[in-house]
């Protein structure tokens, strides 16, 4: 599954006269400017289908914006003090900015401000965050094989996500082909899609399929979090396409691809593979190029098993401790107590959030991931005694010693 590292560079074409014609001055060096492109003649297209021939050209016009990713280890060597540079792994990304410049975003993310532009002379790529995990150094490779070092901006392990910045001279920077971003909000099964990535080390692999289903939830393995709202699709991914784009027919990028289900335990396709949608994606992108790292919202609570609740034959999330200082404190949210004779006296049962239904944990989680840091959201709960009341609640940043 390792990858050998392509050494090659961008080649520039020099311009001189014959010698002598410039009167023993040094001739003029002339730098062709680079163009990241997939140079693979097209075929005879009159013998192709019209279905063919914008699948050829999603792939001939996707690829460029499409890196091979190399997780380098350092080891020291078993009978000497050297260390060692040892491939543990490869995957995908793609390319998200350059220079400066984004690519054309939805006006949604724009009116809500969450957009930030990198400074000029720089790029960045997205990946998978078990792409690079323990990574000592990361090295990209492009289109035309050229391979340049990459500096880990941030990630979040939890929704495995991570971003890169690629340390490439300035005029391949400025020659990079961001991808081209859709919307996972309108999707549809049935809906046909495609993944580029590097399965196996192949690079620039592209396999189609459909949309199979929507809304899965996803085990990230990392603390008992879950991805939720996860594509699924029959399009084939295997080791090594982590991180690339899944695209819609038109080329715009509607996921991640990320994982496979695999009942043999081998890492082979068994056609259901799975993709972070780019609406979630989006978010924590730009959190991670203007923090660094993923900014959490929230409300600053302790939630009881839900054993509990199921027990009384109630629907919610059951408040079991509000820490004081906290968002919830502030907004007279109430936890479990005990009373004068010793007893337990139930708390808040948080049972909607901005006008949406909260029925268990998950729901709590799935709002609280579309909010930011400083949102004041309206909290709904079930007081002991049945009484209902509103809470305006202001998020704060997650705290080490809160759970939610």
């Amino acid at each position: 599954m390792q990858r050998a590292l392509a050494l090659g560079r961008l080649g520039m074409s020099l311009s001189t006269g014959p010698a002598g014609m410039f009167g023993g001055r040094p001739p003029v060096v002339e730098a062709v400017p680079v163009t990241m492109e997939n140079k693979t003649p097209l075929p005879d297209l009159s013998q192709l289908s019209p279905d063919e021939i914008l699948t050829i050209e999603l792939f001939k016009t996707n690829t460029p914006s499409v890196v091979n990713i190399a997780n380098i280890a350092l080891a020291r060597h078993y009978y000497s003090t050297d260390v060692l540079k040892i491939p543990q792994g490869q995957g995908s990304g793609f390319i998200w900015d350059t220079s400066g410049e984004q690519p054309d975003r939805l006006a949604a993310p724009h009116q809500a401000g969450l957009v930030s532009h990198p400074a000029a002379g720089c790029s960045h790529i997205v990946t998978n965050f078990h792409v690079i995990r323990g990574a000592s150094e990361v090295q990209v490779s492009l289109i035309d094989q050229s391979t340049y070092p990459a500096k880990i901006v941030g990630g979040d392990p939890a929704k495995d996500v991570a971003v890169l910045q690629l340390q490439a001279p300035p005029e391949v920077l400025a020659n990079l082909k961001p991808v081209s971003l859709g919307a996972s909000s309108s999707l549809v099964v049935g809906q046909k899609v495609f993944a580029i990535g590097n399965p196996f080390g192949l690079d620039h692999s592209l396999s189609s399929g459909i949309i199979s289903g929507l809304n899965r939830e996803l085990n990230t393995g990392y603390g008992g979090s879950s991805l939720r709202n996860v594509i699924q699709c029959d399009a084939a991914i295997n080791p090594g396409n982590s991180g690339g784009p899944l695209l819609d027919s038109r080329g715009r990028l509607i996921g991640i691809n990320t994982a496979i289900a695999d009942p043999t335990g081998k890492g082979a396709s068994s056609g259901i593979g799975f993709a972070i949608p780019i609406d979630t994606v989006r978010g924590l992108v730009e959190q991670i190029l203007k923090y660094g790292r993923v900014v959490r919202p929230v409300l600053g609570i302790t939630i009881a098993p839900p054993q509990a609740l199921r027990q009384m034959g109630l629907e919610g999330v059951l408040v079991m401790d509000v820490p004081p200082g906290t968002p919830a404190d502030k907004a007279g949210m109430q936890g479990i107590v005990r009373d004068g004779f010793g007893r337990l006296v139930l708390g808040d049962v948080i049972v909607g959030m901005n006008g949406r239904p909260v029925k268990k944990e998950a729901d709590l989680f799935d709002i609280l991931d579309g909010c930011k840091v400083g949102d004041t959201v309206n909290v709904e709960v079930l007081r002991r005694g049945g009484q209902r009341k509103v809470l305006s609640v202001q998020l704060a940043e997650r705290q080490p010693e809160t759970t939610e």
